[in-house]
């Protein structure tokens, strides 16, 4: 069995972060019009959500669920 290192949940934590924070970008300028309010509104929740976005991942590696010995 495999475990997740460290850099690699960083990793994948930061490239998913960066293609949510385009989204949300988009999603709140379109809503507001407004660059100004969308750019520290997306900063702010992708802050938030890339700390928790890390600890789910490292809870999910502590777990066996849904693995198989590959034979």
């Amino acid at each position: 069995m495999y475990n997740e290192r460290h850099s690699r949940t960083i990793a994948k934590t930061i490239t998913w972060r960066f293609i949510a924070f385009i989204a949300t970008l988009i999603v709140l300028y379109l809503y507001s019009k407004d660059w100004n309010m969308s750019l520290r509104y997306s900063l702010v929740i992708q802050i938030i959500k890339l700390f928790l976005y890390y600890v789910h991942e490292r809870m999910w590696n502590l777990s066996n669920f849904g693995l198989e010995l590959k034979k």
